[in-house]
């Protein structure tokens, strides 16, 4: 899956400068590290020990990563968040550093290794106590989500957010119009009475070099800053449909790991098609939208073929959902 650049462009002179004011010559100098699509990394020490520093527009992500941080068990391996402020209109963090190789970056037999150490760090993320909070769909740091229902938050997909905004128009602009955007919507609409009420904590972001493994599995899992709540039955399909975007990794290693892995967990899901096909179709939608706000042509044409692909075939007959789910 292609990362993007931040929007704005971060100064060269930024983050040597903000680290000099923070701790002087208690830290190293930071070199960069990886930028995505709301936020460079840097790589530095600090009093001897290994951190990261990112820096970007939003500083409620760095917020929910400090939450998720706090809450995570051992099973969940989220670096702690050292630091976090603004300076010159930026926000940034400082966070422990955990090494490991970016899951994008894996080969296809090295992928499919570290797939059940993945899935079972996401049952950690589902078994977070999320006492205190409220409301399905992107939360913010404070613990609140918009939305009243689990479908009502992914319908709220064809509304345009601050983050992500003028698809709507960019998409008829382009000759591609909204009638792919209304047909998946139908479709999804047409899923939700499958759709589960359970509120749990979901990624939302697995690829873009936000997980990490190493030879005995995951080693961290970054960036929270699109994470919701609602079914973590989504994170599957979040895995299913970006899979076929890396030419070395085998759709059949992953309908394996999550056949092998949901039928030694429990009994079979209720309405596990449906559901699975509910978000992939949300999943596809919202890369259309964000594609088209960003201009990323190709990409939206490929994310079209998706929606109209999963929204004329019946419910749960996807072939990106595995056989014998």
């Amino acid at each position: 899956m292609p990362t993007p650049s931040l929007p704005t462009p971060l100064p060269p002179s930024f983050a040597p400068r903000l680290v000099r004011t923070l701790y002087g010559d208690r830290a190293t100098e930071p070199r960069p590290l990886a930028s995505g699509a709301w936020s460079q990394a840097y790589a530095l020490t600090l009093d001897g020990a290994e951190v990261v520093l990112r820096v970007g527009a939003h500083g409620e992500d760095f917020a929910k990563d400090e939450v998720v941080a706090r809450l995570a068990g051992p099973g969940l391996p989220v670096p702690p968040v050292l630091a976090r402020g603004e300076a010159e209109g930026w926000a940034y963090a400082v966070s422990g550093r955990v090494r490991g190789t970016a899951l994008d970056d894996l080969s296809g037999e090295a992928v499919a290794r570290t797939l059940p150490s993945l899935l079972r760090a996401l049952d950690a993320a589902a078994r977070v106590d999320l006492a205190g909070t409220s409301g399905y769909g992107i939360w913010v740091p404070d613990g609140r989500a918009p939305h009243a229902s689990w479908p009502e938050a992914l319908l709220a997909i064809g509304t345009e957010t601050p983050r992500v905004p003028g698809w709507r128009a960019a998409l008829v602009d382009s000759g591609i119009g909204l009638g792919p955007v209304e047909a998946g919507l139908s479709a999804l609409a047409a899923l939700t009475p499958c759709l589960p009420d359970a509120r749990r904590l979901i990624h939302g972001d697995l690829l873009s070099r936000n997980v990490l493994a190493g030879e005995a599995g995951i080693t961290g899992v970054l960036d929270w800053g699109n994470a919701l709540y609602g079914d973590p039955l989504y994170d599957a399909a979040w895995l299913l449909h970006w899979w076929p975007w890396y030419p070395g990794w085998r759709p059949g290693d992953l309908h394996a790991a999550l056949l092998t892995h949901w039928r030694a967990t429990g009994p079979t899901q209720a309405h596990l098609r449906q559901r699975l096909h509910a978000y992939l179709l949300h999943i596809a939608l919202d890369a259309l939208a964000y594609c088209a706000c960003r201009g990323r042509w190709d990409e939206v044409r490929a994310h079209v073929g998706t929606v109209l692909t999963l929204a004329s075939a019946g419910g749960g007959e996807s072939v990106l959902i595995p056989a014998g789910a």
